[in-house]
């Protein structure tokens, strides 16, 4: 073989490997199920993001995120879709496609893209959870309220798997809590994780002196985390805790 056959076949080489990893990248994040008010991707085998679409006053139409986790035909759901039509969307999705039953919606803080579809599922008679301040502040807010609450941490059953939530400190919200699904090391971070590149967002209710300090209690709280799904944007890994830290870090 000549040294020119040999560059083309390295060459030929490198672009099946790459044209591999690049469609291999596509499948994992390619949507598994897209409408107008709801898109669901898997982030793990039993991970699945929901991101729906809030209208908003200041920043017009923003997509938003949330997780529905399984093990043995029970789901949990972190967060609500923006309003009862995306909300009866997911659980219609997840009972019909999943063969789901979901025994549990936890809101991870009190704004409308975390609890804004709730009645939906107090319609179907599934259990939500908040933590305390939560529900204080939904009450305040004339929002609709999670029916039960826990202080400090919530640890529910779905299937043989336990699942999370855990409040570290003040961050996005006095009250935003982490959600985890420890069998796989899925995070969902909610609003009080950032996604990479992105910006501080909205701070009405911010704590920022105190949300770097509270992403790094997560930090050490779960070393082995692989997946974290924020509360907007793209899934990714650990480096969203890092950037997060950095991104409110005082000068």
């Amino acid at each position: 073989m000549t040294s020119v056959n040999k560059i083309i076949s390295v060459f030929l080489l490198l672009t099946i490997i790459s044209c591999s990893t690049i469609r291999k990248t596509a499948s994992i994040t390619k949507p598994l199920y897209q409408t107008s008010d709801l898109i669901i991707t898997q982030v793990s085998k039993n991970a699945f993001e929901h991101t729906s679409f809030l209208q908003t006053k200041d920043y017009g139409l923003v997509p938003g995120n949330g997780l529905v986790v399984r093990n043995n035909n029970e789901a949990i759901i972190f967060d609500t879709p923006a309003d009862d039509k995306s909300a009866d969307e997911l659980i219609k999705w997840v009972e019909n496609t999943l063969q789901c039953k979901i025994v549990a919606v936890i809101a991870t803080h009190f704004h409308a893209d975390c609890l804004g579809g709730l009645k939906a599922f107090h319609d179907k008679g599934i259990p939500s959870y908040a933590y305390f301040k939560t529900i204080e502040l939904a009450k305040e807010s004339n929002f609709v309220v999670p029916e039960n609450s826990f202080k400090d941490s919530l640890v529910l059953k779905m299937g043989n798997q336990e699942v999370t939530a855990k409040f570290f400190g003040e961050g996005h919200t006095k009250d935003n809590v982490v959600g985890y699904f420890p069998s796989e090391n899925v995070m969902f971070g909610g609003c009080l994780i950032k996604e990479m590149n992105a910006t501080k967002g909205y701070l009405q209710d911010a704590n920022v002196n105190d949300w770097s300090a509270t992403v790094e209690k997560i930090k050490k709280e779960y070393p082995d985390v692989k997946v974290i799904v924020p509360g907007h944007g793209k899934f990714g890994n650990k480096k969203l805790l890092d950037y997060t830290i950095k991104l409110f870090q005082t000068q």
